[in-house]
Parts: C-alpha cells; sequence; structure tokens
C-alpha cells in the first residue's frame, strides 16, 4: 500500500497541475476519520477553489476526471467520490491494502525508514548542571530528546547528542560549600548549615566518599578526592564528577546515550564568548547605556533590547555576561561545527532565552539562519501516586527524582508516559496506573498487542512439524484472503507508519508516535475479538498470521523510535 500511495500521490500532484498549472499546491491525502468514507481523502478541492474562482465540487469533480486518466488511479482505485463542501474520498482496491503486509514482511525493521539523506541535525537535552539528582523534569527532556533523535535517525539524519552543563557557576560554588559544610560536620537544620545549601541525602554521600578519597568516573571525567576539607576547589571537582556519574546511572537505568558532553567553562577557557561579544561589537549591534552593554535585539524582533554585560570583563567564567551570551557563544559553536540543523529540549522557563539568543546569533552575522536553532519546550510533570502529589524524594531533599519513577513503576512505563502528551501540556504521571495491566495503562495496552501476536504465532509454530516450513507458508501466504472488515482497518493503519514518522520529526512531535501505537493496538485487539486465527483452513489461517507478524513487526519497530521493550509475553 505505500507504493501505492506514493503512486497515488505523484498522479494527485498531476491532476492539481492540469487543473491550476499555476498552483503551488503540494498533493497530499489523509486518513478519513470514518472507515465508511473510504481509505484515503483529498482537501485539495476546497483549497483550489478560491483562487481558480470554482465551486468546490465542481474543482473536486475535475480533479477526479484528471487522476482516472493517470494509470496509478486506474492500477489502485476502486472507486472515486465526492463529499460534503469537496472532499474527495478514495477506495481502494484490496490488492493495493493487503500489499502492505509484503511491504512490512520485505523491510522489516527498516519498515517506515529512509536512506541516508546527507544531512546531520544537534539534539540538545537534559542539559543538567552536576548539582543533584535528575528530576522528572530532566526525565521529560530525556525521553523527548531520544526519541526525537531516533525520529531524525528514521528520516535518514546523522544526529549528534550533546549534553551542555556548566561546571564552575554560582550552582557549583553552592554545591562545593554544600559538601564542605557536610565535611565539616554540619547537616541541614543546623545553625550553621549555610542558607542557600543542597539539603538532600547526596550531599552526605559525597562528602563521606571524599573523606575516604575515592575516585569518581563519569562518561566525560573522572576525579580523585584529596580528603582535605580545606581543598574547596578539590571539594567542588569531586562533586561534580560524583554527580556526573550519578546522573550517568539514571541516564543509562532509562536507556538514554548522549555522544558528546560540552562545558559552558569551555567557552570561557577557549575564548569564544569574548570572540561573540567582539564580534557583535563590531557588527555595530551593541551599545553602552548606564555602564552596561546592551545587545540591540529589537532590531530582530525581541520586545527589549538586552544586557550582555552589566560590569567590565573578570576573571574566568566570571558572571559578568548574563546568561544568554555564552548560550549565543555555544549556538555559534554548533553551527561550526557543521550543524546547520539544531534543536533543543528544554523546560518552559527558557521561553524568554529563545528571542534573546536568536538575535544574538542574526546579529553575529556568521551566517546563521533566522530560527535558529528549534526549541522544544515543555512543561514540567506533576507526579501521583496513592491519590496524593508526591512532591520530595528524600535522596534529593526537594523533588522527585526520575530513578524515584523508574524504580516505582519501570523505564518502559516512565518513557512511554512522558512522551504521551504534546510536550508544552501539563502532565500528570500517575504511578498507580503504570502499575495497572489493563488497557487503562496505555503502555500495557500496547505490548500486550506485542505479545498476544507472540503468543498465537508461537503456537502455529509449536504444532507445525516442520517450523521453518511453516514460516515460510506464512511468509507466502495468499493476502487475497483477507478481506474482514477489521483486517482492512488493520492493513490501513499499517500503512500510516511512514507517512506518521515523517510528519512526526517534521513537526518534533514524538507523542504522535504513542498515539498511532494505542491507534494500532486497538485495531489489533478489535481484530483479535472479531476473528480466529489457528483455523483449520490452512490458506485462511496462514493469511491471518502474515498479517499478525506484519502487525508486531510495526508495533516493535514504533516502539523502538520510543525507547520501549516489545516483549513477547506478558
Amino acid at each position: 500500500m505505500i507504493e501505492a500511495k506514493q503512486d497515488l500521490l505523484k498522479a494527485l500532484a498531476t491532476a492539481i497541475e492540469e487543473v491550476s498549472p499555476a498552483s503551488a499546491l503540494k498533493a497530499a491525502f489523509e486518513s478519513p476519520k470514518l472507515a465508511a468514507h473510504g481509505d484515503l481523502a483529498c482537501t485539495s478541492a476546497m483549497q483550489l477553489a478560491k483562487p481558480l474562482k470554482k465551486n468546490p465540487r465542481e474543482v473536486a469533480q475535475a480533479l477526479i476526471d484528471a487522476l482516472q486518466r493517470q494509470p496509478a488511479a486506474a492500477r489502485h482505485v476502486d472507486a472515486f467520490e465526492i463529499a460534503g463542501p469537496g472532499f474527495i474520498n478514495l477506495r481502494l482496491r484490496a490488492s493495493a491494502r493487503q500489499a502492505v503486509v509484503r511491504e512490512v514482511q520485505a523491510a522489516g525493521s527498516g519498515f517506515g525508514r529512509v536512506s541516508d539523506n546527507g544531512r546531520k541535525v544537534m539534539v540538545e537535552f537534559v542539559s543538567a548542571n552536576p548539582t543533584g539528582p535528575l528530576h522528572v523534569g530532566h526525565g521529560r527532556q530525556a525521553a523527548l530528546g531520544d526519541a526525537i533523535c531516533n525520529l531524525f535517525e528514521t528520516q535518514g539524519w546523522a544526529v549528534q547528542r550533546e549534553f551542555y552543563y556548566n561546571d564552575a557557576g554560582v550552582q557549583i560554588a553552592t554545591l562545593a560549600a554544600s559538601t564542605q559544610a557536610r565535611l565539616r560536620g554540619h547537616k541541614p537544620g543546623d545553625a550553621q548549615w549555610p542558607e542557600s545549601a543542597y539539603n538532600g541525602d547526596y550531599i552526605a554521600d559525597i562528602a563521606a566518599d571524599f573523606t575516604a578519597r575515592k575516585t569518581v568516573q563519569a562518561d566525560d571525567r573522572a576525579y580523585t578526592a584529596s580528603g582535605d576539607i580545606e581543598d574547596l576547589d578539590g571539594i567542588r571537582q569531586f562533586a561534580v564528577a560524583y554527580l556526573r556519574h550519578e546522573q550517568d546511572l539514571d541516564l543509562q537505568a532509562f536507556g538514554v546515550r548522549f555522544d558528546h558532553y560540552f562545558l559552558e567553562s569551555s567557552l570561557y577557557e577557549s575564548g569564544q564568548v569574548e570572540a561573540t561579544v567582539a564580534r557583535l561589537v563590531a557588527a555595530g549591534k551593541t551599545y553602552e547605556q548606564d555602564g552596561a552593554l546592551w545587545l540591540r535585539s529589537t532590531d530582530y524582533g525581541d520586545d527589549k533590547d538586552r544586557v550582555m554585560r552589566k560590569s567590565q570583563p573578570g576573571g574566568l567564567g566570571s558572571s559578568e555576561y548574563t546568561y544568554f551570551v555564552p548560550d549565543v557563544a555555544y549556538h555559534i559553536s554548533k553551527f561550526q561545527r557543521g550543524y546547520t540543523k539544531a534543536i533543543n529540549i528544554q523546560g518552559g522557563d527558557h521561553h524568554g532565552t529563545i528571542a534573546r539568543v536568536r538575535a544574538g546569533l542574526q546579529a553575529a552575522g556568521v551566517g546563521i539562519a533566522s530560527g535558529y536553532p528549534d526549541y522544544v519546550l515543555h512543561k514540567m510533570v506533576t507526579v501521583m501516586k496513592g491519590g496524593e502529589e508526591v512532591k520530595i524524594s528524600k535522596r534529593a531533599g526537594s523533588y522527585v527524582t526520575l530513578r524515584d519513577l523508574i524504580d516505582w513503576t519501570s523505564r518502559d512505563a516512565v518513557r512511554f508516559f512522558l512522551i504521551s502528551r504534546k510536550a508544552d501540556t501539563e502532565f500528570t504521571f500517575d504511578v498507580d496506573l503504570a502499575l495497572k495491566q489493563n488497557d487503562e495503562n496505555p503502555v500495557f495496552y500496547v505490548q500486550y498487542a506485542h505479545a498476544r501476536i507472540c503468543s498465537v504465532i508461537a503456537q502455529y509454530l509449536e504444532k507445525s512439524r516442520d517450523k521453518s516450513g511453516a514460516a515460510a507458508a506464512m511468509a507466502n501466504a495468499d493476502l487475497t484472503l483477507l478481506n474482514a472488515p477489521t483486517e482492512t482497518a488493520l492493513m490501513l493503519k499499517l500503512a500510516d507508519y511512514p507517512t506518521m514518522l515523517a510528519s512526526a520529526a517534521d513537526t518534533l512531535a514524538p507523542h504522535d508516535v504513542t498515539f498511532y501505537l494505542r491507534d494500532v493496538a486497538s485495531a489489533f485487539h478489535s481484530y483479535y475479538a472479531a476473528e480466529r486465527f489457528l483455523v483449520d483452513d490452512a490458506a485462511l489461517m496462514q493469511a491471518r498470521l502474515a498479517l499478525l507478524a506484519a502487525t508486531r513487526q510495526v508495533i516493535r519497530n514504533a516502539l523502538a523510535v520510543l525507547g520501549v521493550s516489545a516483549p513477547e509475553k506478558m
């Protein structure tokens, strides 16, 4: 069916050109909301009607006439219908619908994927400063970012996963001071405990390991503790390495990896921040006022000019530059490394950063297109357990950690749930729901469909004396026997997979994959309830099992995009 849709899209493009030669309208089909409306729908007639100054139904008929002159229509379409104000509904031939089973069989795990497009993209996500355990917001970033990376890989992109963090700022100084206070024997609640200190149990763990002169190894750094309570810089470096290691463990438990770690301090050490400021000054995009250096960001659509430097520069990594200045330098670095497309996954509190960073990049005059980088901003997560909101983790001291969610439920549930809504919507993670083993739990519902298919196919193979022959018979089944309404609905849903992937990548919408999986699972469960599979008619049995195997493959492929497992037994 994928081939049929591609052929029909080309035919529709030709028909649009014939009916409206000056139109730039792109050929596109939609899936009708009701099966009774056909297999494919087209809204082109309504879009062309106004510029053509014609009735939409008249344009629809002209498009149908043009389509029917195309060989693809004769080969794949059983009937055309005009509905409502000018919708064109297409009913495909049974052979076109059934072809998707063969297409899935042939492509296997590559079904839905396209070949290398020669382009590369950097996706920056999580980017948590090493000041404590990863919280559930970081978990949402990790799930979103990893799924977006996987989506782009299905579309032929070379993807770089990058983690950006600061190891020398105010928060890191607070971390070092908190650890030193613990080393001096103080604890939260004591009169000597710093007011701004971090209070979680992990601070005591860092202090204990520092005293023991342990060595910690993270993905991007290692450090051996001196054990000297007065060695504040050593305490800082050990604490950073310790918490980076903790983050690595959390991310490994979540199945997330990174290709590169980028330090904010390196932007100062390498002179990239100063070079960026000098470039903006030389371009005439800054001015001095009230002792501060300002960026003329209003020239690029910002609501007001932004302060770049509140005072004259001090030492390495000092805070004289406002926080968006190193961000500008960092994104110039991304661009200069060849990433003409970059995506940032960040919390909603970064909304105000977008305009000023993009303004700085435009003002720098290094050839970066407007709208660079792309942003996916997510809202925070509320955690419910036992009908009550959970706000505090003993280990973190003030928030629920990603590890808490994984320990309470499972990696699969956390990943699926955190991707299952648009990033910019509030999300409530219901721990009790994530533990349910029924159709109320969406990840269970989808995984159970996969396991159920595995069970049916396993029963078929176990009953066969020649298992390889039975598998071959299933692979070469007579698909013309697949004509039941539930079979048609399932095959149409499978055929939507490549288009859904492309759209989800284009719109940075991994939640579309979760919606799709639930639809496929629903179509399968309806099929399972309506038909028997291990029937006496061998040809019919093999055809139905071939459809089940294709469904299993598509579910497995889609779950892999989300980083969720596809269990064979449940």
